[in-house]
């Protein structure tokens, strides 16, 4: 991992970046005296109030007080973090992004291995596009995307392709040298059960490649064309550029149709998302394999107010509409508006879209249901609401979820339909709401990474401090956080049974003081039973990444410098044991 950003060299890329050129090339400007104007891209107005000055290369809006310089239009428009924003404006001047020199970082050969990870992606991407027109099946293949009423503008903008059914396709056509091979394998592209052998993860298989924010391919989902060919979709497994858990197939693609996306639909298959795309739907995404997350619904409010649910009507479209709902529910702000749309049995968006074309699919999307109303549904089914016992029981599973809302005016609504259930006033059951700012600013402000999460949990539960090992070692990669973690974990060893409020006092009047604080009081909602295994797990994942930070430094300083025996030896040990985490 690469240090901070030298400031020196934000400072410069602010200078080089002409700021009415980049935002007039996103929204389009218009000459108002010495500066320039265009209708707020952050709020819908008729007159536009979005002023842009080119001596102070700065923006203001008069009607929403959204203002910033070119990074700070960056982050908000393409709603990026500081260090992407800053990634994406350098790639338009084409510079590479250096890294302040730390404890046995390389930066600028990190930053270099970086790309070279997204350009094998891409071009693996680009392979398995070759293959759908030119490979020996590609008659079938395409005869198969045909029938499932995909175009080729369709196949394009996804740059859907297909993935050949022999063994060692891809591992011929691009790891032609020992290093190419390995980063096959490390990014998940290709597997090795014995040394020196490969092959291909994806075969015989129409491949959808997985596009990050900036358009970057990170993975890839695989889809059988015949029933028994194996599990219907195969996904990338994690690696050092893709977290599933982060990640919305489609989000790219529908951010490039729409200047602003008013609402996003959330489906749950590739295919869902494509066939929609076809018929001019242009607003789906999909997670990849997994329940939508706390992250995906974070993303889906930073990128639009309206998320609409679209599922299937059996069990298991229900319980998915469950977990979205739980996760969703800290991100509904003033303003943010969540819905559920429920299709026919035995139907699926692709399906349904084809039968009905878009303007009844979309008919069907205007009737979806308010978040209030599965909320209840759901609760109100596992209570018998004719008995005390059922109100009370209503009550104690309503109140944990109404206090994750920031929303007073939908606290105060769902408030009112639990009053109407249970015979009480709305200010009765007010008086038993916990405050939500004070709970759930973690949530909106603290964003709980997995170095947070295990320094959350370990505040809290000082006794899982021996369930990992104290690596105090790790201290010496550059990894954010890592120091912090160990401290932590060193403090809780040395005294038996200390508590989290002994815990606390020793970091009393440091910058990491207020930081733990939040924590300690973080409402994580893991169930007890489970606190131990997810503890180790997100240490596991926090070790990996200072191995793979420790890795790479080697291999950089191994083609610059040459390593001596230890380090080599380190190097090699190092991918055993990364090797031995991935299979």
């Amino acid at each position: 991992m690469a240090g901070k950003i030298p400031r020196n060299f934000i400072d410069d890329l602010l200078a080089r970046t002409d700021i009415v050129d980049l935002i007039d090339s996103k929204i389009g400007l218009k000459k108002a005296g010495k500066d320039y104007q265009a209708c707020c891209p952050f709020h819908n107005e008729k007159s536009p109030s979005f002023t842009v000055s080119q001596d102070k290369q700065f923006y203001h809006c008069f009607g929403c007080g959204a203002n910033g310089n070119a990074i700070s239009f960056v982050m908000e428009y393409e709603k990026l973090e500081f260090v992407d924003a800053i990634e994406e404006i350098a790639s338009m001047l084409n510079l590479e992004v250096p890294r302040e020199q730390g404890t046995n970082s390389a930066p600028e050969r990190t930053a270099a291995q970086k790309r070279s990870d997204y350009d094998l992606m891409l071009h693996t991407a680009r392979f398995y596009q070759h293959q759908l027109k030119h490979h020996s099946n590609s008659a079938a293949v395409i005869e198969y995307v045909k029938g499932r009423g995909l175009s080729g503008e369709t196949v394009k903008k996804f740059m859907i392709g297909y993935a050949p059914s022999e063994w060692d396709g891809l591992c011929l056509q691009l790891g032609r040298n020992k290093e190419q091979k390995e980063q096959l394998v490390e990014l998940k592209l290709a597997s090795e059960k014995t040394p020196g052998r490969q092959f291909d993860f994806f075969r015989d298989r129409l491949m959808f490649p997985i596009r990050d924010k900036r358009g970057r391919v990170i993975a890839f989902g695989g889809r059988v064309m015949q029933a028994d060919q194996g599990p219907k979709y195969l996904n990338s497994p994690e690696t050092r550029i893709f977290h599933k858990g982060f990640e919305l197939y489609g989000l790219y693609e529908a951010k490039q149709a729409h200047k602003k996306l008013d609402h996003i639909m959330v489906v749950e298959g590739y295919m869902d998302v494509v066939a929609l795309a076809e018929q001019g739907i242009e607003y789906a995404v999909a997670s990849l394999g997994t329940a939508t997350t706390s992250e995906h619904m974070h993303t889906l409010f930073r990128t639009t107010d309206k998320v609409i649910c679209c599922y299937d009507g059996d069990r298991a479209g229900r319980d998915a509409a469950w977990r979205a709902l739980e996760n969703a529910l800290p991100y509904l702000n003033d303003g943010k508006a969540l819905q559920f749309a429920f299709l026919p049995d035995g139907e699926d968006p692709d399906s349904l879209v084809q039968k009905e074309g878009k303007e009844q699919f979309e008919l069907r999307l205007g009737q979806a249901d308010d978040f209030t109303k599965v909320l209840f549904n759901k609760l109100s089914q596992e209570v018998d609401l004719t008995l005390d016992s059922g109100k009370a029981k209503l009550l104690s599973a309503a109140l944990p979820l109404i206090e994750k809302i920031p929303s007073e005016f939908y606290q105060e609504n769902i408030l009112e339909q639990l009053g109407r259930l249970i015979g009480r006033t709305r200010e009765q059951l007010n008086n038993r709401l916990k405050t939500p700012k004070q709970q759930y600013s973690i949530e909106r402000k603290f964003k709980i990474t997995p170095m947070r999460q295990a320094i959350g949990i370990l505040i809290q539960h000082p006794n899982l401090a021996k369930s990992v090992p104290y690596l105090p070692e790790l201290a010496q990669m550059n990894i954010a956080g890592i120091g912090l973690l160990l401290r932590l974990q060193e403090q809780a060893l040395e005294k038996e049974s200390i508590t989290t409020a002994q815990l606390l006092e020793f970091f009393r009047g440091t910058e990491d003081y207020e930081p733990l604080i939040k924590l300690a009081t973080w409402q994580h909602e893991i169930n007890e039973e489970r606190l131990e295994t997810v503890f180790k797990n997100t240490f596991k994942f926090i070790e990996d990444q200072c191995l793979n930070y420790r890795l790479e430094t080697l291999l950089i300083k191994d083609k610059t410098q040459g390593l001596s025996s230890d380090e080599r030896l380190e190097c090699h040990l190092l991918m055993t044991a990364l090797k031995a985490t991935n299979s």
